[in-house]
């Protein structure tokens, strides 16, 4: 069949234009009812609404919602106040939908590396940053736990380092390195002080996950184990959850073991406000100083003493940072 055996009836034409159209605006949803993301996984998210959502007489209750598509790739993380539509009822086989991320008050947050401009939220409108570091088996890394410092005040967090296993280890000596820095410190061995409050993170097999368990029974976090070879231990944490502690009215998320934490996000001109037991010893610096050359104020300072007992470690430290944070690949190794 050819081209000439068709006629005008065998042609699609082309629908015309609607009558109606299509507008940009969106719905303001001002129905919508708030809760807070304590769980996130594989694009579902646990949203917890408050006694009184949605009703004088609705009770506390765990939503499961997923993310409305005008949304687009905008992420949500635990911590979130998140605005929901839809079934909020709380049933089993109920599903709401995320329509809005309320303005966050704090974000923790961190890079694949150093280089990385891609930031990856840890968690959101959170108060205190817990560092869990063990003192032994693994051994502790000092350079990480300053890059959560840093990262911690970079977000408006109030800092506190955890030392676990304490009934193995000492903690004197370590502590030494970190009292200029005048940071919290709670040493635990087999059984913690009930003060902890916001976002607990820490590399792998520091006992993190013993830790929560024990701050909010029945919370059954899957505790791992040290590799006797690698000194390393196993993620157990697979995602960040919220867990309420008992009798306050505080929370405590228990996220994934990090082996690195990158601070592409942070400003270098910022950096060294966050070693506060290092900033006064800028007062000497020369104007325009990258405080990682030699007539850096900084020498003096530490030499001097005045940075405290650690002040020789800290300010390398400090400097690691700052080329690894340059691009330098040698910087932080």
């Amino acid at each position: 069949m050819s081209w000439r055996d068709f006629d005008e009836s065998d042609v699609r034409v082309r629908p015309g234009r609607r009558s109606r159209p299509r507008t940009k605006d969106r719905p303001a949803h001002e129905d919508a009812l708030v809760g807070t993301a304590v769980t996130v996984d594989r694009g579902r998210y646990g949203v917890l609404m408050r006694a009184g959502v949605g009703g004088r007489t609705a009770p506390e209750r765990l939503v499961t919602a997923m993310k409305a598509r005008e949304l687009g790739r905008k992420g949500i993380v635990v911590g979130d106040e998140v605005a929901l539509v839809g079934d909020t009822s709380g049933h089993p086989d109920a599903l709401a939908r995320i329509v809005r991320v309320e303005p966050r008050r704090t974000v923790l947050r961190r890079s694949a590396d150093d280089t990385d401009p891609v930031e990856r939220v840890i968690v959101a409108n959170a108060d205190q940053l817990v560092v869990v570091a063990a003192l032994t088996n693994p051994p502790p890394r000092p350079r990480l736990i300053d890059r959560c410092l840093v990262a911690a005040y970079d977000a408006g967090l109030d800092p506190l380092l955890v030392l676990t296993k304490a009934d193995l280890v000492s903690p004197t000596d370590f502590l030494d390195g970190y009292a200029p820095l005048a940071v919290p410190t709670l040493v635990t061995s087999r059984r913690p002080d009930r003060t902890l409050v916001g976002l607990d993170v820490g590399h792998s097999g520091v006992g993190k996950s013993t830790l929560v368990n024990a701050l909010v029974p029945g919370a059954d976090r899957t505790v791992g184990r040290v590799n006797d070879v690698t000194g390393r231990g196993r993620h157990t944490s697979t995602s960040a959850v919220a867990l309420r502690l008992p009798d306050d009215p505080g929370w405590v998320v228990d996220t994934p073991g990090v082996r690195s934490f990158g601070l592409a996000h942070v400003d270098l001109a910022r950096f060294v406000g966050h070693f506060p037991d290092l900033e006064p010893g800028t007062d000497d610096c020369p104007r325009g100083c990258t405080h990682d050359e030699p007539e850096c104020g900084l020498d003096a300072f530490v030499s001097a003493g005045s940075g405290g007992a650690a002040g020789p470690a800290r300010l390398e430290s400090f400097r690691r940072l700052l080329r690894a944070r340059s691009g330098d690949p040698e910087g932080d190794g």
